[in-house]
């Protein structure tokens, strides 16, 4: 099916101008990405043992390769968002999991371990912009009060990514190498160019973009501080989820194919909690928000004290994965908050996201490398939790509103 097809021309269209089948079409384009997005970002954790081992490091020192991953979200999402503030939603789409396809299959094929890092980080660089733009694209198909659940199917493919994508690529990560978690990436990557391109319908650019416009969300406040909760509160779930595999070989001693199994559970909680909280945030968008915090918090702390038992971390496990959901709720904060600078503010989230998959790995390998032991980022998660939770305090005591939903309108590509 063409940009035109099925009685559409661009996604300025009002959302009712679409059939409810020709949007399930275009979250399902767009959720294929996210696919693709969330099994390199989290199978490179569970991989990271094995091309530790390739390149002879130590597995603290591999984590580096998660961190500038990040790092290249961080840069890119923010970069890409407001370089590229006049380009047609759809085009962006297109060129960004391009080269994102690109960038993993230089990954597989790094011949140094200073190769692959320069790598991912290429491979991060269009992360943010995609969702951003992706999350945008599908709340401009519904109601103000349906955001958050709009949002959802989108994050959703990342969530189920970590339920078989990530299992997948560690499986054939164990038995074929890592470079086949890596490779497979980018023919994931291919295929969603391939649906975008058939699925999503040609925009023009949003009316009155402008690199100033979208630079204007740096002025808010409100911004800032919801990056903050994501930036800090988030980096408590990657502080645990990088060293996971190792813990439960080193320290719960199971065996390697377990592994993949206790992961699916993560995905698990995180496709609940993402569909439950975003239901949810478009009901209590700030107390969902706060809830959740102090949900991973606990759960976090609980960590340390179950790793030596295999149905115990595992439920834990499941646990801090449904704390995931945290992504849908800020998305929507800033929507609220972003006013008319939506992409860049879209396009931030998720550079705090990978933020705090930069600082989470960081101190968590830094309390191993201190000899306080694998179980150790459990409590390195907690208190990033709290550190979460304390900006969310901050952002509700000095917000005018209260923290309370004032969504604003989201201009459709092209409107």
């Amino acid at each position: 099916m063409d940009a035109k097809a099925g009685g559409f021309d661009n996604v300025s269209a009002a959302p009712a101008a679409l059939t409810p089948a020709q949007v399930r079409l275009v979250l399902f384009a767009l959720a294929m990405g996210g696919f693709a997005i969330g099994t390199t970002e989290f199978a490179s954790m569970s991989l990271l043992p094995y091309f530790a081992s390739t390149f002879g490091i130590t597995e603290p020192m591999a984590g580096h390769a998660i961190s500038t991953y990040a790092l290249g979200v961080v840069v890119g999402a923010p970069l890409i968002a407001v370089l590229a503030a006049k380009w047609a939603r759809r085009k962006l789409l297109l060129v960004l999991m391009v080269c994102f396809a690109i960038a993993n299959v230089l990954t597989a094929f790094s011949p140094t371990y200073g190769m692959m890092v320069f790598f991912r980080f290429l491979s991060g660089l269009p992360h943010g912009a995609y969702f951003g733009v992706a999350m945008l694209v599908a709340a401009s198909m519904v109601p103000p009060n349906a955001r958050a659940q709009a949002a959802s199917r989108v994050l959703i493919g990342l969530t189920i990514a970590t339920i078989i994508g990530v299992p997948a690529a560690t499986w054939m990560g164990q038995a074929l190498g890592w470079r086949v978690g890596f490779g497979i990436v980018g023919v994931l990557a291919a295929l969603t160019v391939l649906l975008v391109w058939m699925f999503v319908p040609a925009d023009n650019q949003v009316e009155g973009a402008s690199m100033t416009r979208e630079l204007g969300a740096l002025k808010r406040p409100q911004v800032w501080l919801t990056l903050a909760i994501g930036a800090i509160g988030f980096g408590g779930m990657f502080a645990v989820y990088s060293y996971l595999s190792s813990t439960l070989m080193e320290v719960t001693h199971v065996e390697p194919y377990v592994v993949p199994i206790v992961l699916v559970f993560f995905g698990l909680g995180m496709t609940i909690g993402t569909f439950v909280c975003a239901w949810l945030a478009d009901r209590a968008l700030m107390a969902t928000t706060g809830g959740l915090l102090v949900w991973s918090a606990f759960s976090l702390a609980l960590f340390p004290f179950t790793v030596g038992n295999i149905y115990a971390v595992t439920l834990v496990v499941f646990m801090i994965g449904c704390g995931g959901g945290l992504g849908v709720a800020l998305q929507t904060r800033l929507m609220d908050v972003a006013e008319d600078a939506q992409t860049l503010a879209a396009a931030l989230n998720h550079s705090a996201f990978n933020t705090a998959n930069a600082i989470g790995p960081w101190l968590g390998g830094l309390a191993i490398a201190n000899g306080y032991g694998w179980s150790s980022t459990g409590f390195v998660g907690a208190a990033l939790a709290v550190g979460g939770l304390a900006f969310w305090a901050i952002s509700i005591a000095t917000d005018p509103n209260g923290g309370r939903h004032v969504a604003h309108h989201q201009p459709a590509a092209g409107e």
